[in-house]
């Protein structure tokens, strides 16, 4: 049966229509449904094991993986992001409250002036000021992301339906995406397995290792006696994200801290920490999670996860890297098919 352009283009013109029409109802939850895939690619082999457990009860598989997910990401996150807007409450208030910081300037000072550096001021070093803004700042914002507790939760419910019909179908999804596709079988296989590389090395590696060393900077800062560990392990697991240095600019000014504060010794054992602990993790740990993941250059790197936060937000940190690594990954298959055609 031959169509005429004509129904060619209304048919074209009516799936349009809806297509955008979808995108909108959708949108609400569109950074959900992104993030269930990007959980069953990363939890794919896990669900492998489980489907073989069950000896390939689809929908138990899918429950069970999802339900694993659950426990390992969602709730220790929930429990994270409780405990982050406590401390910084806590702080806040006891810098707002009790002048903190001002004891911090007037070491600052002593030290500047014992040194005779003659361009830095000694009296006029307002670093309570300065933790006090940064901190109202940081207090507002999860202020607001607290205060939405309702869309939150119909997030992550749509995350984890999403997540189980991603497991329990996502072979038979992948079949119709091809079948749909007009490129040639072989290109839309190399663009999954492209999408699969690019989520793992983002997420299993950049994304863990900036976990593992989230973790162990805030251990080292509880061990030490900073204030809030929790929130600047925290801030050092975001930081990590930027390769090299990322852990250092938490770090440091952690150990100044303990320094300007009379706190030399335990000034010293952080910075011990920051160079075997934290530092070990980076150089022996990164490259067997990263493996052999899409690799880019580290400005770029820089420029996707600060473009990312800008255009997405927080969730930014995950889809800036993601995004340029998919697009590096498309120009490759668009080079590939390029020399397919002129050969």
């Amino acid at each position: 049966m031959s169509y005429q352009k004509s129904e060619l283009y209304f048919i074209f013109a009516l799936l349009a229509m809806a297509g955008t029409l979808t995108f909108f109802i959708f949108q609400p939850f569109l950074y959900a449904l992104i993030l269930a895939v990007i959980f069953a690619t990363v939890f794919e082999p896990v669900h492998k094991r489980i489907l073989a457990a069950t000896r390939e009860k689809a929908g138990l598989a899918a429950l069970l993986t999802t339900t694993f997910v659950l426990v390992v990401i969602v709730v220790p996150v929930t429990f994270l992001g409780v405990q982050i807007f406590k401390e910084s409450v806590q702080l806040y208030s006891s810098l707002a409250n009790n002048g903190g910081g001002d004891g911090l300037s007037r070491s600052i000072g002593q030290v500047v002036q014992r040194l005779g550096i003659p361009f830095l001021p000694t009296e006029s070093l307002e670093v309570g000021q300065y933790m006090r803004q940064g901190l109202g700042f940081l207090v507002k914002n999860l202020d607001t992301v607290f205060s939405n507790v309702a869309k939150i939760m119909a997030g992550i419910f749509v995350l984890l339906i999403a997540l189980y019909h991603l497991f329990k179908d996502g072979s038979k999804i992948k079949k119709t995406v091809i079948a749909l596709s007009p490129l040639h079988d072989v290109h839309d296989e190399t663009i999954f397995s492209k999408l699969q590389l690019s989520i793992n090395s983002v997420v299993r590696g950049s994304i863990s290792i900036g976990a593992i060393q989230g973790v162990v900077a805030a251990t080292g800062l509880a061990l030490f006696g900073v204030p809030s560990p929790v929130l600047w392990g925290s801030v050092a697991a975001i930081a990590a994200l930027i390769p090299g240095f990322g852990t250092s600019l938490v770090l440091v000014p952690a150990v100044l801290f303990l320094f300007f504060t009379g706190a030399s010794t335990a000034a010293l054992g952080l910075l011990v920490w920051d160079i075997l602990a934290v530092g070990l993790v980076d150089n022996v740990l990164g490259p067997k999670l990263i493996g052999r993941g899409t690799k880019l250059p580290s400005f770029l790197v820089l420029l996707s996860i600060l473009g990312g936060v800008s255009f997405f937000g927080p969730i930014g940190l995950l889809f800036g890297p993601l995004a340029v690594s998919l697009f590096v990954a498309f120009l490759e298959i668009y080079s590939a098919i390029k020399k397919e055609s002129n050969s």
